[in-house]
């Protein structure tokens, strides 16, 4: 008996039955595709946030004038299994001493888009996307605080290692000025100068909340309120709609960034979700360092006097930021035997490289030429992966050395002819050795 003559053969309720028992059947199949398509929707974004992170931070860095190259460096299994860095360089072929940037909580290279051109016109500049934030690699860093915080400073060390770079002048905002000082601390022959833009994790929690008041109202609530949550997840739990959250709760960023990308309102609040839409490695383990949103669990100053005595440490801080500025002059009076200046950027905030640019610049470029006789002999020697990004003017200057050198290698310059100015081109370049 076949089963098509068993059901004929099955009495009517019977029937129906396996009828609407095989309708639910389908309805389940249905839901679960209903289901899935949905989950899609919603998550999408997720999947897909490294390649329109990759292209919205190319559309900031396009209005750069001076040329750059960007690339991965394998620093190997420094926390996660393969560890890759990404990095932004100008101006290498200069000999003056690199100047490295590490930028802040929830931040990426395309950041420093309005201080590149200046402060890279005399000197070799990095920038680096730090371990967990951007296009870097997204490791599981410990849930130790001392432990997290060397992790940090063994990314940056395996990345200088990899770059052979000998010396380098340090710049970090917020928590990369946190990461900063903690490698000078642990590689005081690296460094060259301190350069720390509103650190970060420097003084102590006070007791008395009186002296919390300079701290914006909306920080102590999301402090309060998210103490058991990553700062930023609320980014991530808005989904498609992360870019909107960020135009809506920070207006001040689009502004602070018009200027310099043209007026396109849209690029800075997009660079920010995608850069926060991704696994909050170096998020947690920012959180796993904080005490809460404003203090460390190890206050820097506390360890700070220990960075060697030759070492210059330069403040910038901005005078209307919720950061406090009385640990620079703490950390003057401790180190009587040191070089320590502090500036106040007039109407800045805590992005004080945003808000006054210009001044910024003009402090962090007086800065490295004052300290220039201080110098270590550099090495620097730029390593780089497979999937290196060029600027146009940076591949058509090679182009024209090429030219010079070899005027028959026609080949060499004939895909640099086609780009136009802005223009970048994701074709492999080869690996690079400055000597």
């Amino acid at each position: 008996m076949t089963l098509a003559t068993a059901s004929l053969e099955q009495p009517q309720s019977q029937c129906d039955g396996n009828f609407i028992l095989g309708q639910k059947t389908m309805d389940v199949e249905e839901r679960k595709s209903s289901n899935f398509w949905l989950f899609k929707l919603l998550f999408n974004w997720t999947s897909s946030s490294s390649i329109m992170l990759r292209a919205v931070e190319k559309k900031i860095l396009s209005f750069l004038k001076t040329p750059y190259r960007g690339f991965f460096v394998d620093i190997g299994p420094a926390i996660g299994e393969a560890d890759k860095i990404w990095t932004i360089s100008l101006n290498t072929e200069s000999k003056e001493v690199p100047l490295v940037l590490l930028h802040g909580l929830g931040a990426g290279v395309a950041m420093w888009v309005m201080n590149l051109d200046s402060i890279a016109k005399d000197r070799p500049v990095y920038a680096m996307d730090v371990l967990g934030f951007g296009r870097s690699s997204r490791p599981s860093f410990s849930n130790d605080a001392l432990i997290c915080e060397k992790q940090f400073v063994k990314s940056v060390e395996e990345w200088r290692r990899e770059m052979n770079i000998n010396s380098m002048v340090l710049l970090g905002h917020s928590m990369g000025g946190f990461i900063a000082s903690s490698y000078a601390l642990s590689y005081p022959e690296k460094v060259h100068h301190l350069i720390l833009a509103d650190p970060w994790g420097f003084p102590e929690k006070p007791s008395d909340a009186n002296n919390t008041r300079q701290i914006p109202l909306w920080v102590r609530a999301l402090a309060y309120a998210l103490t058991p949550l990553n700062p930023l997840w609320a980014l991530r739990a808005a989904g498609p709609l992360g870019q909107w959250v960020v135009e809506k709760t920070r207006p001040d960023i689009t502004r602070k960034f018009a200027a310099a990308v043209e007026e396109d309102n849209n690029l800075l609040p997009q660079y920010i979700h995608q850069c926060n839409a991704q696994t909050p490695s170096g998020e947690s383990a920012f959180h796993t360092m904080m005490a809460s949103f404003g203090w460390a669990k190890y206050p820097m100053i506390h360890r700070i006097k220990n960075v060697r005595d030759d070492i210059p440490i330069t403040f910038i801080y901005g005078s209307r930021s919720w950061i406090d500025s009385s640990s620079g002059e703490k950390i003057k009076a401790q180190r009587v035997r040191s070089k320590v200046d502090i500036k106040i950027v007039s109407g800045a905030g805590h992005h004080v490289y945003a808000d006054k640019p210009e001044v910024f610049n003009r402090y962090v470029n007086e800065t490295c030429e004052l300290y220039r006789l201080y110098r270590k002999e550099p090495i620097i020697r730029e390593t780089t992966e497979s999937d290196d990004e060029v600027s146009s003017t940076n591949l058509q200057a090679e182009a024209q050395k090429s030219q010079q050198s070899e005027l028959q290698k026609e080949e060499n310059s004939e895909a640099d002819k086609n780009l136009s100015d802005g223009q970048q081109t994701d074709e492999v370049a080869p690996n690079l050795k400055q000597q």
